[in-house]
């Protein structure tokens, strides 16, 4: 029976695949393995994309793996074993999908939770299958479901009723708090992009790291040596530290893998690239993920694109720590090709955008603009088109990537419901839609073009 709640997730969820095999058996040995080792790395850090979206997701996560490993991946024994009806396993297995495709229990684009469309009760019966459900179960139960306190349904601030996990075991800290600790780190050069904010039950504050490593590196932090501090302003008599060792064991795969895939870089910028890498995930220096990013930028073209690390900030309420995603991809030459063509002419339409230069960049830096397949994507969802890095400094002084995902943009359902469009126009519709959404990406994630909405919204 379904619950008709608001919350309650897609039935079905939105299934496509994305076609990449030829493009990857057009790669040799060689390249196959480098791709290979990086998505591996990727994939390593998937528990810690869990951890940043809720702190329910992870056991989430382990109950459906559970439910599977328990069945040998005979879905209808588990059904039969719960006593449960094809439309409630149904229904679960929907939440499944969109839970796996989300990596969380909250829309990827959006940040709303979205819960089983079903009663709580079968969700118990599917948990007493085997003893390990039966366990996650009693402890995250009720998470399965939308709060009561709607503010609790979606991501945001915690004093203001929302969730984050950016802010872990920390149900007093504010919003000032966050800001007047990010001002003090900022003012040491520490980066945060790879951190939490932890508030202490005596009211200081640690900065949890992702590292490899659990203690300090011998040569010092990205600050120094320092790793503890006395808050001064608004904070005074509060203390700050420092705490290595955040997703200690995830980081430890991951630079593992980034090792292999060293050894089967394809060119000195791809294995400096990976040497910085895996500095950065072992020692938590994000002045070596910057690094890793110049190299990334000076790797033109290559035949295996890739990156990899705590990119973007939009799920923290505060925009400024990344969640962690990474993603392998071939080159697609004939469309790169034309993408090239419309990096060539930025300069022509920049000129004609009706707002003065003082909008723009001081310096223009043609990037280069890629046309990628995707072989792996891991992260809450796959964009459509990536411009990277997203440090100001790197992008003004020596430049950017931009990637269009072309079997992203291809990738569609074959009966789709499309609203909003006349019976009489559905045909034309369909035909053009694909070209005019690549151009869309393109404009989008174009040089300075890319700029057109920051600029309107001033």
């Amino acid at each position: 029976m379904e619950r008709g709640s608001n919350y309650a997730s897609d039935s079905p969820p939105t299934i496509v695949s994305l076609e990449i095999k030829p493009h990857f058996e057009a790669l040799n040995d060689q390249e196959k393995r480098y791709a290979h080792y990086i998505s591996r790395a990727a994939f390593n850090g998937t528990r810690v994309t869990l951890r940043q979206v809720s702190a329910e997701s992870e056991d989430i996560f382990d109950f459906i793996l559970e439910l599977y490993k328990a069945s040998d991946g005979d879905w209808q024994k588990i059904q039969a074993a719960a006593g449960i009806s094809t439309e409630q396993f149904g229904a679960f297995l929907n939440y499944a999908a969109q839970f796996l495709g989300n990596c969380g229990n909250y829309k990827a684009f959006g940040d709303s939770k979205f819960e089983p469309n079903v009663a709580p009760d079968t969700i118990k019966k599917l948990s007493e299958t085997s003893s390990r459900s039966k366990e996650l179960y009693a402890k995250i139960g009720h998470a399965f479901f939308a709060s009561s306190k709607k503010s609790e349904n979606h991501l945001g601030y915690i004093d203001q009723g929302h969730v984050s996990t950016y802010y872990p075991d920390s149900p007093s800290i504010t919003k000032a708090e966050i800001q007047g600790v990010g001002d003090f780190l900022e003012s040491k050069g520490l980066l945060v992009e790879n951190t939490r904010l932890q508030k202490l039950s005596n009211g200081d504050f640690q900065v949890l790291i992702a590292s490899a490593v659990l203690q300090q590196p011998k040569e010092g932090n990205d600050t120094g040596v320092e790793t503890s501090w006395e808050l001064p302003g608004p904070l005074s008599g509060k203390k700050l530290s420092l705490k290595f060792g955040d997703y200690q064991k995830e980081m430890e795969k991951v630079v593992e893998n980034l090792y292999n895939a060293s050894r089967n870089a394809l060119n000195d910028n791809q294995r400096h690239m990976h040497r910085e890498y895996i500095k950065s995930f072992e020692t938590g220096s994000m002045k070596s993920f910057k690094d890793s990013q110049r190299f990334w930028i000076y790797d033109k073209g290559p035949t295996v694109e890739t990156n990899i690390g705590f990119i973007e900030t939009y799920r923290d309420p505060h925009g400024v720590r990344g969640e962690w995603e990474g993603f392998v991809a071939m080159v697609n030459k004939p469309r790169t090709q034309a993408f090239q063509q419309l990096v060539e002419s930025s300069g022509t339409f920049i000129a004609k955008l009706p707002w003065p230069r003082d909008f723009e960049k001081e310096k223009f830096l043609s990037p280069d603009f890629t046309s990628l397949e995707v072989l792996s994507f891991q992260g809450s969802g796959i964009p459509a088109g990536i411009n990277i890095p997203n440090f100001d400094d790197i992008r003004q002084s020596e430049g950017f990537k931009n990637v269009s995902l072309g079997n992203v943009l291809s990738a569609k359902v074959s009966d789709e419901k499309i609203p909003f469009v006349r019976p009489e126009d559905q045909e034309v519709f369909r035909k053009y839609r694909d070209e005019a959404f690549e151009v869309q990406v393109g404009y989008v994630y174009s040089p300075n073009l890319s700029q057109v909405d920051e600029a309107s919204s001033l």
